[in-house]
């Protein structure tokens, strides 16, 4: 299937489903005679935000029309999945509707987008509504991009969370882990790897940054060399100083262990004038006695 199979093209479809803002060619559609969307590419629907709705639709009533299409018997709902249930919890009997005649592909592509473009999926939700497209409908990372106001980027690091095991896929999508903490185990060898990494990420709660360290350390010592965990967030620790300190110098800072609870502590100048402001920002600081100065010009000195 690819896009020329969605005959009238998707822009037309979606200003189709615009209109029904508009309030025009709107019918009162008996909700008993409406079924899902089998296309739905959401899969879990939050019971409290449910609730709020059917709270608003019970004070207001359906603010916005629902589309749907004929079916042999009744409709087939399109989009607007949360208020048809959120109209079945209040119990209406008829719901505002726009009757629209879309083939299977074009309704699949419709909804995908629609949920898509209104941002109410979760990550992985959001990850198979893009594969879906890309690969069911024959569209770019780049058409993608433009339907959904995100970028290109954006979508292709969305997609790659996918390949994350089942387990870790869980996570993202209850919120446990964000995509950036969950992304960066990708690079780690075995789905049994990146479980336990996603673990550890989550009782630490690391940021996305640390989890990035993380997968490079266990990345390198691969599956069958675990044990030095603690080491490893050790070095996560080490890279949050570095970064602290690099940002409070404004120059490179490098920390390296020796043994345990010992090393040195590594800054770059690359001038005379460049050490002269370094050294006057830590003596500023009270970091360095201002009479125990050690210049070696063009390298890095150690405190």
């Amino acid at each position: 299937m690819n896009k020329r199979g969605l005959g009238r093209g998707l822009d037309a479809l979606l200003s189709g489903i615009s209109e029904a803002d508009s309030g025009e060619n709107v019918t009162e559609v008996a909700v008993a005679d409406i079924v899902p969307n089998r296309f739905q590419p959401r899969r879990e629907f939050d019971p409290d935000r449910l609730a709020e709705l059917a709270s608003s639709i019970k004070l207001y009533g359906v603010l916005q029309p629902i589309v749907v299409r004929r079916q042999d018997r009744g409709f087939e709902l399109v989009a607007g999945e949360r208020r048809f249930r959120a109209s079945q919890i209040v119990g209406l009997k008829k719901i505002p509707a726009l009757i629209r005649d879309y083939t299977d592909s074009e309704m699949t592509a419709v909804a995908l987008v629609e949920n898509l473009q209104r941002e109410n999926l979760n990550p992985i939700e959001e990850a198979y509504a893009y594969r879906r497209l890309i690969e069911e409908f024959g569209f770019t990372q780049e058409d993608v991009s433009q339907k959904v106001g995100k970028s290109r980027p954006f979508i292709a690091n969305t997609v790659r969370l996918l390949n994350l095991p089942a387990a870790v896929q869980e996570y993202v999508s209850r919120g446990t882990m964000t995509p950036g903490q969950a992304r960066p185990l990708l690079v780690l060898p075995t789905a049994k790897l990146q479980e336990e990494a996603a673990t550890e990420i989550m009782t630490h709660a690391f940021t996305a940054r640390e989890a990035e360290e993380l997968a490079r350390q266990w990345g390198k010592k691969g599956p069958n060399k675990l044990g030095a965990k603690k080491k490893a967030l050790i070095e996560i620790e080490a890279n949050g100083i570095e970064e602290r300190l690099s940002e409070l110098l404004g120059t490179r800072v490098r920390i390296a262990e020796r043994e345990a609870g010992k090393g040195t502590i590594s800054i770059e100048y690359y001038s005379t004038e460049e050490l002269e402001r370094i050294i006057g920002k830590i003596e500023g600081d009270g970091l360095i006695d201002p009479s125990d100065r050690k210049r070696r010009k063009g390298q890095a000195f150690s405190i």
